[in-house]
């Protein structure tokens, strides 16, 4: 017999959260009719200023199908919060999540950065990607790597050696899933294996409140900057060098303006 879900939820608070606040994010999604081109990542609208993108593109699915295989996998690999005793646990899961939503939503842009100026391949200028799955899988990575005896539990009942979990859901996922998003998994992967083999490591708590300053900062103006969202207490103007905005605040106003950008042209990719 399996543990209460109270209990369950107890051992993995931190994974219990995630999943609370992307099932909360997917009922506004669905309220309010929100598409992939409103909150999704792809190369245009990252080059436009967007940049806000890389993180409610993480958080966001569009499909019921995609939350649930997400969070399912999410919820099985929440199994790191109670591995302390290896060097991981909640500080690591949390510290090294802040890592993998940035870099592996920065690697896919670099990725399609290649792609288009490199070999020429304009599709992927519009490819436009959402979901968690390059958290998942960078986490998958992490967990094959440092408990190679795991199992990935999918569904409550499909259940895979973590060992071989990033490469086997990779190539299921393309095969089963269209849509999904390869460059977006392999991203996380690539991640995953990076912070296992210590080529990223020493986040701690100061680097990691730090890097999460920083990341609203950045949220906050590139809303502003790309014109999505009008902050009425907060000006940008340009000064000699047109790429080096100067900031000044100004008192706040009752109006406030929402815009989302749409485009005619846009190609879905679940990651």
């Amino acid at each position: 017999m399996g543990k209460p879900l109270f209990y369950e939820i107890w051992e993995k608070p931190a994974t219990s959260c995630i999943i609370g606040i992307c099932s909360l994010i997917w009922l506004y999604i669905q309220k309010k009719g929100i598409g992939y081109s409103h909150v999704g990542l792809s190369y245009a609208t990252a080059m436009e200023g967007h940049h806000w993108r890389i993180i409610t593109s993480a958080f966001s699915h569009i499909s019921i199908l995609h939350l649930v295989f997400n969070m399912s996998a999410l919820w099985s690999l929440g199994v790191i919060e109670q591995l302390g005793h290896v060097g991981l646990g909640v500080e690591y899961y949390l510290h090294y999540t802040l890592l993998l939503v940035v870099l592996s939503g920065l690697l896919v842009l670099a990725m399609y950065h290649l792609l288009i100026q490199k070999f020429k391949i304009d599709y992927f200028r519009r490819v436009t990607a959402v979901g968690y799955s390059c958290v998942v899988f960078g986490w998958m990575t992490v967990l094959s790597t440092k408990q190679p005896s795991s199992k990935l539990e999918l569904f409550g009942f499909l259940s895979l050696p973590i060992s071989f979990a990033p490469f086997e859901s990779l190539v299921f996922t393309s095969i089963i899933v269209p849509q999904a998003s390869f460059i977006g998994h392999l991203s996380g992967i690539i991640i995953g294996y990076a912070i296992a083999w210590g080529l990223i490591h020493g986040m701690n708590n100061y680097w990691a409140v730090s890097m999460l300053g920083w990341i609203v900062l950045v949220f906050i103006f590139s809303l502003k900057k790309s014109g999505t969202y009008n902050f009425n207490f907060l000006e940008i103007e340009s000064v000699t060098d047109p790429s080096l905005p100067s900031v000044r605040f100004l008192a706040s106003g009752n109006g406030r303006t929402l815009q989302m950008s749409t485009s005619a042209d846009v190609r879905p990719s679940l990651v």
